[in-house]
């Protein structure tokens, strides 16, 4: 199994060390064609804005068709943003992947930042980090809620998507990329997500 981490900003060297524990492999995505061997893919925090912007060459475009196929991904902060199919109540131009409404930085500016425990479905208390993290306001009929903070949604699955706001990437916790590595076994294996 390789899984891909697209690779325009963020904290793709620790998503990759989070994989490496797993024993997984990961290439860096920055380019459609970067997309071809990769069995899932990972969207990493960042700058949102500058990274729909930076993916050019296609590579949004071939995400959306992908994300309709059902091929896995994962958005972490402003991943999750990037997947989202609505953003500070619009439509995204971005991938939109998993039918929720996301807020841009809801939990404060940088020096806001903050680690909590969170009780995470089918996984269980897990260490996050929340960096200008977005919240989840609104989510579909299809959607499942996994975590909250403080009452707020911060992290859903639907089908093929899983998105969190919070970094699971800067702890030492990998049970979260591990459920993402089952989704991907769940997607080749022909059993339904």
């Amino acid at each position: 199994m390789r899984i891909g981490i697209l690779g325009l900003q963020g904290a793709v060297r620790e998503h990759a060390g989070s994989l490496s524990r797993l024993g997984i492999a990961a290439r860096v995505v920055k380019r459609a064609d970067d997309l071809a061997e990769i069995d899932g893919l990972i969207l990493p925090g960042g700058e949102s804005t500058a990274m729909s912007l930076l993916a050019d060459g296609g590579l949004l475009e071939r995400l959306r068709v992908l994300a309709a196929d059902g091929f896995p991904m994962f958005g972490t902060c402003a991943g999750m943003i990037l997947l989202a199919k609505e953003v500070d109540g619009r439509p995204s131009e971005a991938i939109g992947a998993i039918d929720i409404g996301v807020k841009r930085n809801a939990s404060g500016r940088q020096v806001d930042s903050f680690e909590a425990a969170l009780e995470v479905e089918d996984i269980g208390t897990v260490p996050a980090v929340f960096i200008r993290a977005p919240y989840i306001v609104h989510s579909g009929p299809d959607v499942r809620i996994m975590a909250r903070h403080d009452g707020t949604a911060v992290m859903a699955r639907e089908g093929n998507v899983l998105a969190c706001s919070f970094h699971p990437e800067l702890t030492d916790d990998v049970r979260i990329h591990r459920h993402f590595v089952e989704m991907i076994e769940e997607k080749t294996q022909g059993r339904r997500l």
